[in-house]
């Protein structure tokens, strides 16, 4: 399965982008600042540019993890329906911990990448409903299938 987060709106404190599943669009995205960071950058380089919470990942194409339970979010209503499992975006250099997960504004990022609507300047709305759908009705089935799957960021 192929990931396809293309970022389109910068803002100074946030990210706007648009996430395809296959190619076909499921949601938009919120993350934190875009410094213009790539995933083939030396991490000192990536280290100099990088704010941390304030930062998002550097494009590039990475693997999702889809057996990560979030110690900080195993509990809450949307990942208890996975036991606790969050889709992981391993190994990107110069960071740790980044998930897919429901949030509202860029300050609930720290680094991971949102699911939502873009209804409201700066937000997103109606994430959890989101993220089940994009667990639902693609990661789950795949993760049970499986089947590898795979974020490019552009």
């Amino acid at each position: 399965m192929e990931l396809l987060l293309i970022r389109r709106w910068f803002k100074p404190t946030y990210t706007i982008g648009k996430l395809y599943v296959d190619g076909v669009l499921v949601a938009d995205t919120l993350e934190d600042k875009d410094r213009g960071l790539t995933q083939d950058m030396p991490t000192s380089e990536i280290y100099k540019k990088k704010v941390y919470g304030f930062t998002c990942i550097p494009k590039g194409r990475y693997h999702i993890g889809m057996n990560r339970i979030s110690p900080k979010f195993k509990n809450r209503n949307w990942a208890a329906k996975y036991g606790g499992r969050v889709p992981h975006i391993e190994n990107v250099p110069c960071w740790e911990g980044v998930l897919f997960h429901p949030l509202t504004t860029p300050n609930e990022s720290l680094g991971c990448v949102g699911v939502g609507e873009n209804k409201v300047v700066g937000k997103i709305v109606n994430s959890q409903k989101t993220f089940f759908k994009l667990m639902d009705e693609y990661l789950e089935p795949a993760r049970l299938r499986g089947e590898e799957i795979w974020l490019t960021i552009k």
